[in-house]
């Protein structure tokens, strides 16, 4: 079984900074990514970032580049997603996943998810 806690959210102005933790445990042998997706009302689940487990490489939704970094803390067994430059749009539930297939940018190649954090960025 492996379990996932996502943290950090809350409200903040417009181009203020927060920074999501995704907190993973249990059986994660398997685990090759980790992603953060993002849900606003109404809208479809969406790609933000993905980071892989076994060289750390990055990837960014064009979205977010430049603005959001994604890492990995190993010994926390803890994913970060850092946020600055916050806009509204930005405001969504941001979710993390668990791949065993790959840092993709497509939800359905996840196979465990959190339980989200509501972001909330005020104009």
């Amino acid at each position: 079984q492996v379990q996932l806690v996502e943290s950090g959210g809350g409200l903040v102005q417009a181009g203020g900074s927060l920074r999501l933790s995704c907190a993973t445990s249990g059986r994660t042998n398997s685990i090759v990514a980790t992603g953060w997706f993002r849900q606003a009302p109404e809208k479809e689940r969406e790609y933000v970032a993905a980071i892989s487990w076994s060289d750390g490489s990055t990837y960014y939704a064009d979205s977010v580049k430049g603005r959001f970094t994604i890492s990995r803390d190993n010994a926390k067994n803890t994913v970060y997603l850092q946020m600055n430059s916050l806009k509204p749009e930005d405001t969504a539930v941001y979710y993390c996943g668990l791949s065993l297939f790959g840092p993709a940018s497509a939800h359905y190649e996840y196979d465990y998810w959190g339980q989200g954090t509501q972001v909330t960025v005020s104009s």
